[in-house]
């Protein structure tokens, strides 16, 4: 009969010593991760430096997208079938 520490001490996984690659890989995996991080996070901090302090505020007077006009008068219509799909289901031309 096997003991408990005998089971858990016992090697289930071959040679470990032959093909050693996965130390090798494991640390170039970690410095590629950490390499890009390092970059999107200067770049992303390159571009909020380059955005403006404030944004204008869209009902300021003399702008002349400021007064937005309904095209339709305020008549609603619904002209659409309650089949007919929409999103993914729509069929694509081409």
């Amino acid at each position: 009969m096997l003991t408990t520490a005998q089971v858990l001490a016992e090697n289930n996984f071959g040679d470990t010593r032959t093909g050693g690659l996965a130390g090798p890989m494991g640390l170039f995996l970690i410095v590629a991760l950490a390499t890009v991080t390092v970059l999107l996070i200067r770049n992303m901090n390159a571009r909020l430096r380059r955005l403006p302090d404030r944004f204008p505020h869209p009902t300021e007077p003399g702008r002349a997208d400021a007064a937005v006009v309904d095209p339709t008068d305020g008549a609603v219509e619904q002209d659409s079938p309650t089949n007919a799909p929409n999103g993914p289901q729509q069929r694509r031309n081409g």
